[in-house]
């Protein structure tokens, strides 16, 4: 197991070189500089502006003080926002967008899960085909289209929820459906497939043939067995929840890191972009590493060896 982690952390650790790298590359191969939107800079601020902040510095040097500053967890300033650094950004942002994100989660599982099995039990039924249909619906709506319709009816026409911003948990609720939409359609059609093949294996039919309760044998051994994938689902769903809070933090102006990565794209605030792209990075291989350890906990079978991988 030590081992494993070893390993493990040491293939993150390569994984976000390579990240840093590549967006510092493409930083630098970016028209323009930071300071381009600027209107009616005279050029020898703008001189004196990229002088401060190492801008003049060859490339060699400016990567590998980006790497020893990363390596510290220092993001270094924001090129827009005088006296704040990066990560005075990402700690006031991030604590929205984790509540979101991880409401978000919880909706696109709890929802995906129960209308997968439910599917599954009444297959080719008209409770399954239901089901279904909105799977298929929430796969097909695009979450800025789904959250426009949400604050029209829920917000505009009937006036039941806030239209945006995030001041208490009712401002979450639309931002946070809109979220989980595609990801629990998702779900739901994976979860159905799983729970179908479960319930025809041989071990299940056993089961049944000796008597056993048909709620033990449904929700102790066979959802156990089924929603298996849906926890391999987990990391990529971190990636969804993440990326799509990008433009859903914009129309419900949430004051996220997904709308401050928007507005640091918009204003060429390449400090940010650089930092906020590390920072989610390294967040999803650390929510990958903790699927893995789920594993574990769900499957009994499933042991770290001693040559550092599963078995």
């Amino acid at each position: 197991m030590g081992r494993y982690l070893i390993q493990r952390f040491g293939s993150m650790v390569v994984s976000l070189f390579f990240i840093v790298t590549i967006t510092f590359i493409l930083m630098q191969l970016a028209p323009g500089g930071p300071f381009a939107s600027e209107k009616k800079i005279p050029p020898e601020i703008e001189q004196q502006m990229n002088e401060k902040y190492g801008l003049n510095d060859p490339l060699h040097i400016q990567y590998f003080n980006y790497l020893k500053d990363v390596a510290q967890w220092d993001f270094g300033p924001s090129f827009k926002y005088t006296g704040q650094s990066v990560n005075d950004i990402i700690n006031r942002s991030f604590e929205y967008s984790l509540l979101l994100g991880l409401e978000s989660i919880f909706l696109a599982l709890s929802i995906g899960v129960f209308l997968g099995v439910i599917a599954a039990l009444r297959h080719n039924t008209s409770v399954d085909y239901t089901a279904m249909v909105i799977a298929v619906l929430g796969i097909s709506v695009p979450n800025f289209i789904l959250a426009a319709a949400l604050q029209y009816f829920f917000a505009m026409k009937l006036g039941v929820l806030p239209v945006a911003r995030f001041d208490s948990f009712l401002h979450t609720i639309l931002p946070a459906v809109a979220l989980a939409t595609t990801p629990m359609a998702f779900i739901a059609r994976l979860m159905r497939s799983s729970m179908l093949d479960v319930l025809n294996s041989d071990y299940i039919k056993t089961a049944k043939a000796k008597g056993l309760n048909e709620r033990v044998v449904t929700y102790r051994h066979a959802l156990r067995n089924a929603i298996m994938p849906v926890v391999s689902y987990l990391g990529p769903l971190v990636v969804a929840i993440l990326t799509g809070s990008f433009v859903i933090e914009e129309i419900f102006d949430i004051p996220g890191l997904g709308a401050e990565f928007v507005n640091s794209v918009t204003n060429r605030d390449y400090t940010v972009i650089m930092g906020t792209t590390v920072f989610f990075s390294a967040l999803l291989l650390v929510s990958i590493l903790l699927v893995d350890l789920l594993y574990t906990l769900i499957d009994p079978r499933i042991k770290f060896g001693k040559e550092g991988g599963k078995s």
